[in-house]
């Protein structure tokens, strides 16, 4: 491997660590810099290569969020049990059934979620929890069990579905959703990771290097985020969901 090669995916995987680590969505940038670096190697070993890095990223973030935010432990725990289930269910169901309808839903889907957020200028400033206990698990859990299955399944846009449902159904505001999102995404990642691994698709030599880069983005990010609440991070959120409009409904519509 070239020096420049390594040293583009080294800050691909710092950006993604640190867009990830604010509200999700790191997945767009990492994923297209290693198919453009690496455009003989195999779809699955990308995937699993970028899931090897990415998941770090998002485990430190989880638990620097959790150092400076108040989060609902009861409620999200078993939610990334139910994340990480799911996510084990969306990669079988990939050898079963094709993502192609799905591929061209998802754009129109994060257009409604992107004109919802702008309509709701108020969306996820407060935090004010709309449950508590039992019925706040279960809510949780079924956020990540739908998913986490998703996620499995296809993918893109996770991190950003994770922060808007726990914003809309949960009342959470934006960094208290960022931050809940991050365990959750971190258990989709650790059943990706398992999954890709079993069949021998992840570089671990490259995933190692990223992996460093993606903690170093993702502690940068995480600061911001801290730094700055919830309006920051929810015009961060605005801009990743317009860019995932953009990439979904090319790779969907144009390619």
């Amino acid at each position: 491997m070239l020096d420049l090669d390594l040293a583009i995916i080294a800050l691909a995987s710092l950006f993604a660590g640190f867009v990830d680590a604010i509200v999700g969505g790191g997945g767009l940038i990492l994923v297209p810099a290693l198919f453009g670096v690496f455009p003989g190697a195999a779809p699955a070993t990308l995937f699993g290569t970028n899931k090897g890095a990415a998941v770090w990223g998002t485990a430190w973030a989880t638990l620097q969020y959790a150092r400076r935010v108040t989060l609902p432990w009861h409620a999200l725990l078993p939610a990334a049990a139910a994340a990480l289930v799911g996510s084990f269910a969306g990669a079988w169901s990939v050898t079963a059934f094709s993502a192609d309808s799905l591929r061209r839903a998802l754009p129109l889907v994060l257009l409604v979620v992107l004109i919802y957020t702008l309509a709701r200028k108020d969306l996820g400033r407060l935090h004010a929890p709309r449950h508590a206990g039992h019925i706040e698990a279960a809510w949780a859990c079924g956020i990540g069990a739908v998913i986490g299955f998703y996620d499995g399944f296809f993918g893109p846009g996770t991190g950003s579905f994770f922060v808007f449902l726990f914003v809309r159904c949960l009342g959470y505001d934006f960094l208290h959703a960022s931050a809940s999102a991050k365990l959750l995404n971190t258990a989709t990642n650790v059943a990706a990771i398992a999954a890709f691994a079993w069949k021998g698709h992840v570089w671990w030599h490259l995933a190692t290097v990223m992996a460093v880069a993606n903690v170093a983005g993702s502690l940068f990010g995480t600061r911001l985020a801290l730094q700055h609440g919830a309006g920051f991070v929810r015009v961060i959120f605005m801009l990743v969901v317009a860019a995932l409009i953009a990439k979904t409904g090319y790779d969907a519509f144009l390619r």
